[in-house]
């Protein structure tokens, strides 16, 4: 290896940065915050480096909040303000128990329906083995509370300890609605409780919106529809509405960013202008990842990035450097097995769909997986770190 050889791949680095405000001009903040991490650290940007920051910065830069108050206006306009049927939502105080406060304040009555044995992103209620030694066809079956609490008692969130039916229950009653609780899988269920329905679900959104539709449902809207536009001076997120928003405070909540492409290509400007390097730049919310133990899939964002540049769309274009290794140079070793695999590298097409050399790659959108490496690398705590610089990425064996 020659002295100049570089010894590292892609490198991933938190970048601290100081709290963020309304109003505050983040292009600034953070190509500041990098320039300054670099000089402070000791190393050097690079072209097609990665400078990625997380929507919750952009969304408060944004000032992009809306209460209760706000949502219940608007699910009451939308949805008439009578009985509501609330399908599919998941199960977090986060993601959801501030926007069903909203929800349940623009009803008189909510049909909520929940998902079993969990949620879409795998938040559970019971266990396979639990809906098995029941009898029980989670395809087709359709449960009431007093059937469930009868085959499956109280059931707590493993992580949280919470009993989601309970306090969703809670939630509503305290907002001023009744409520009745159900479980089903099978969205046009919800038809013989309600015929205005709010569908919950995320990734699966358009489908239920379909079929709802063609079962005869009087009005069907998904969270998308709601908060997508202002009202009374809130914020609002035109294309996903509640969808990707926390919870701010007990009455409020922060919605996804809104349109921020702007913001990125300012930033990757601002660096062009300073240190002459032609960076990526990405906004990020939640990685795409499961939890093997919690079968929690991360997901729960619309989207992973809401903005990037463009340097950033496509999937990797890469060989599996094993598979060259035990099949096409098996016979090879040291200088000149190192040689042969550069040489094809170097070689290879700009599109390897179906090439045996590149199975076992992950042939996932580049800002879904270099958004995961930024969502782990910045954790969701106390880190101070919601800028983080991916260096090394677009790297492969040759460089």
């Amino acid at each position: 290896m020659s002295t100049n050889e570089r010894r590292v791949g892609t490198i991933s680095r938190g970048i601290r940065c100081p709290i963020i405000r309304e109003g505050d001009d983040l292009a600034t903040i953070v190509s500041d915050s990098v320039l300054e991490a670099c000089e402070y650290e000791g190393f050097q940007l690079r072209d097609r480096d990665v400078i990625s920051l997380t929507e919750s910065i952009v969304a408060r830069a944004q000032g992009n909040y809306a209460t209760i108050e706000n949502i219940a206006e608007d699910v009451k306009n939308k949805l008439g303000g009578e009985t509501v049927g609330v399908i599919f939502p998941i199960l977090s105080r986060n993601r959801f128990a501030v926007c069903l406060r909203g929800i349940a304040m623009g009803c008189k009555k909510v049909v909520l329906m929940l998902s079993y044995p969990s949620d879409e992103v795998g938040n559970a209620l019971l266990t396979y083995d639990q809906i098995d030694a029941a009898g029980i066809n989670p395809y087709s079956d359709v449960l009431s509370l007093e059937k469930y609490r009868q085959l499956f008692g109280k059931n707590v969130h493993e992580f949280t300890g919470v009993d989601y039916v309970e306090y969703y229950s809670e939630v509503i009653r305290e907002s001023g609605a009744e409520v009745e609780i159900i479980f089903a899988n099978q969205a046009k269920a919800i038809l013989d409780y309600a015929d205005c329905i709010l569908t919950c679900d995320i990734h699966t959104r358009a489908r239920t919106k379909r079929i709802l539709k063609e079962a005869g449902a009087k009005v069907v809207c998904g969270l998308d529809d709601i908060m997508n536009a202002p009202i009374n001076g809130s914020g609002c997120n035109e294309k996903y509405g509640l969808l990707g928003s926390n919870k701010a405070t007990e009455n409020s909540i922060k919605l996804f960013p809104k349109e921020c492409k702007d913001l990125v290509l300012d930033i990757q400007k601002r660096i062009l202008d300073k240190t002459g390097k032609h960076v990526e730049v990405m906004v990020y919310g939640d990685g795409a990842f499961k939890d093997p133990q919690g079968k929690i899939w991360e997901l729960a964002d619309p989207v992973v990035s809401p903005a990037f540049t463009d340097g950033l769309i496509g999937t990797p274009n890469e060989v599996k450097l094993k598979y060259l290794a035990d099949n096409d140079f098996k016979e090879l070793s040291g200088e000149e097995l190192k040689k042969a695999i550069s040489d094809s590298i170097k070689s290879k097409q700009d599109n390897l769909v179906g090439n045996m050399a590149s199975q076992g790659t992950t042939p996932r959108q580049l800002t879904d997986l270099i958004g995961s490496l930024c969502d782990l690398t910045s954790g969701s705590g106390d880190k101070g770190t919601p800028v983080v610089l991916v260096q090394g990425y677009f790297d492969n064996y040759t460089n």
